[in-house]
C-alpha cells in the first residue's frame, strides 16, 4: 500500500529524515517507535500529503500524497497529536455529521458506538469537553471513517490509563481489517498487544520493520534472577533483570516492547544486521 523509496526531508538546512526505505502493506497495525526528533511526525506528514520530500519518493496505493487529489484524501484520516479544531462550538455528533461526508465510507452509528464505549458526552461542545475527552472523541471519529489508511501521531496522550487500556480495545475491534493502520508513539507500553509490525526509526534509517513473530525468532525476551553474561539488553526490575540476548535456539517469547526499544537504541547497528540474516 505505502511504498517509501530513499526519502529525505530538510527543514531549510536541518536534515530531519535522510534515504529512508519503507513499504507497508494493507490488514496491518503498525507501530512507529522513534526517539523525540527522529522524524516520526514528518513522516506521517509526507505519507498524508501535508508535506512534500526534499528527495526520494512516497506513494499510497500508486498516487503521490502530496498531489491531494480528491481519491487520495477521501481514502486516507491523519489524526495529529496536536487537536486544534477542539476549540469548535460543535458538539462531537455536528462535527461529525460536517466533517464525515469527506469520506465516502464514513459511518456515524460506529462513531457513536465508540463515543458510547468511551463514555464522552456527544451532544456536548466540544470546547467544553476534557483534553482526555475530546481526544476520544476525535479517535471515535478517526476509526469512524473506515478510510484504508489510518495515521495516529502520540493517540494515547491526554488519556488517563483506564482510557489507554480502552483505546487499545477499541483500535483492535473497530479498526477495518484491510486497512493500513500507523500508530506513532513514544509510549511503547501503550500499544502492547496491539500493534505488529514494529517500526524503529531513526533519522538516518529504518533499523526495524519486523513481525512479531521474527522479532521472537531473532531475539529472546526473559527475565532472569541474576543478568545473564554479555546480554544486548539488561535492565533491573523487581524480582530480577529484565533480559534480551540473541535467540539461539530459547524457543518462543513474548517480546517485551520497551526493552526492544531499548535494545535497539543501544545495537543499532547489530540489530540491523541481524535480522538481514534469512
Amino acid at each position: 500500500m505505502i511504498e517509501i523509496n530513499n526519502l529525505s526531508f530538510k527543514y531549510g538546512k536541518k536534515s530531519v529524515l535522510n534515504d529512508i526505505t519503507l513499504q507497508l502493506e494493507a490488514g496491518k497495525i503498525y507501530g512507529l517507535l522513534g526517539e523525540n526528533g527522529v522524524g516520526k511526525t514528518t513522516l506521517l506528514k509526507i505519507i498524508s500529503g501535508l508535506q512534500k520530500p526534499s528527495s526520494g519518493s512516497c506513494t499510497v496505493k500508486g498516487e503521490h500524497p502530496f498531489d491531494r487529489t480528491p481519491s487520495f484524501l477521501s481514502n486516507i484520516y491523519y489524526l495529529p497529536e496536536e487537536l486544534e479544531y477542539i476549540q469548535t462550538d460543535h458538539t462531537s455528533n455536528e462535527f461529525a455529521k460536517l466533517n464525515g461526508t469527506f469520506y465516502p465510507h464514513f459511518d456515524f452509528a460506529k462513531f457513536q458506538t465508540i463515543l458510547k464505549d468511551f463514555s464522552v458526552i456527544s451532544n456536548q461542545k466540544l470546547y467544553k469537553l476534557s483534553l482526555g475527552q475530546a481526544k476520544k472523541a476525535a479517535i471515535a471519529f478517526a476509526i469512524a471513517t473506515n478510510t484504508d489508511l489510518l495515521l495516529m501521531d502520540e493517540p494515547s496522550n491526554g488519556l488517563d490509563i483506564p482510557s489507554k487500556t480502552l483505546f487499545r480495545r477499541i483500535i483492535s475491534e473497530y479498526c477495518l481489517d484491510t486497512a493500513c493502520t500507523v500508530i506513532s508513539t513514544h509510549q511503547v507500553r501503550d500499544l502492547e498487544n496491539l500493534i505488529d509490525p514494529i517500526i524503529i526509526l531513526d533519522n538516518h534509517a529504518v533499523l526495524l520493520n519486523e513481525s512479531l513473530e521474527r522479532i521472537s525468532e531473532k531475539l529472546y525476551f526473559n527475565m532472569e534472577l541474576v543478568s545473564p553474561k554479555e546480554p544486548l539488553y539488561a535492565e533491573p526490575t523487581l524480582g530480577g533483570f529484565v533480559c534480551v540476548t540473541e535467540n539461539k535456539g530459547f524457543g518462543e517469547s513474548r517480546v517485551n516492547l520497551e526493552a526492544l526499544f531499548n535494545t535497539t537504541m543501544m545495537h543499532k547497528n547489530k540489530i540491523v544486521e541481524l535480522f538481514k540474516q534469512a
